[in-house]
């Protein structure tokens, strides 16, 4: 008679993983198979790393960024890049997907993560949306809720950052935690086109990339610059000098 170990036991009792299907159809698509599907005026190119991407899915996608075409008409490219983890403990967030709007007005990008792509795909689109939403209705006088911030107000002095003052460093729960700690690494570089433009120009592209800061060529003030997200709908706007 063989005993095992409590870890066997458990080995033995544990259900076994089996992968899942990435490109499952979700009901209310396997509902909608016999509709008319729309298909985008501007190209769509579809990467998938890890992963074959079916019909059934390019056709999906299709309809609902030409839906998206209505949004925004200066789209002039749509690119879906689609991540498959095949580990199956990850099933939870194992495809990972990012979409990228390309057009006259800037590019816009959001990603998502889920078990299968349909759901990853319904959340970077829901993303994308908002983004271009929020893009677009910044320019716009909101009478009795906001206004766009000036040039001039985001530059002043008072848009800068606060630094913390002594008192909120010394109560900083994690300092103690990280002096015995190497400081952090480079683990990824990224080359930033130096495309001139505007602070406002800017701004959008900063809100349709969904970012919290946007670096930036300022072809008024001739110096590289940043404009970052303050409190509420405010922003910031840092120059080199």
């Amino acid at each position: 008679m063989t005993l095992l170990s409590p870890r066997d036991t458990n080995r033995a009792h544990a259900t076994p993983n089996v992968e899942v299907d990435p490109f499952r159809e979700p009901s209310h698509v396997t509902d909608e198979r016999d509709k008319d599907y729309l298909t985008p005026n501007a190209p769509v190119a579809i990467d998938g790393r890890n992963v074959e991407v079916p019909e059934h899915f390019r056709v999906y996608l299709g309809d609902k960024l030409a839906r998206l075409e209505k949004f925004r008409s200066t789209i002039t490219l749509f690119e879906v890049n689609l991540f498959h983890e095949p580990n199956p403990r990850q099933s939870k967030s194992c495809q990972r997907l990012e979409l990228t709007v390309r057009g006259k007005g800037g590019v816009a990008r959001a990603e998502a993560a889920s078990e299968n792509f349909y759901a990853a795909f319904e959340t970077a689109l829901s993303r994308l949306q908002s983004r271009l939403r929020k893009a677009s209705d910044r320019k716009k006088v909101h009478y009795g809720n906001r206004t766009p911030v000036s040039v001039a107000e985001a530059t002043a002095p008072s848009a800068l950052p606060d630094a913390p003052s002594a008192s909120e460093a010394d109560d900083d729960p994690y300092a103690a935690l990280v002096e015995d700690h190497l400081p952090g690494q480079i683990v990824r570089i990224k080359d930033h086109p130096g495309t001139p433009m505007t602070v406002d120009d800017a701004l959008s592209q900063m809100e349709l990339v969904g970012h919290d800061f946007f670096l930036f060529f300022d072809k008024e003030a001739e110096k590289p610059s940043v404009v970052y997200r303050r409190k509420a709908f405010d922003y910031g706007l840092l120059r080199l000098t």
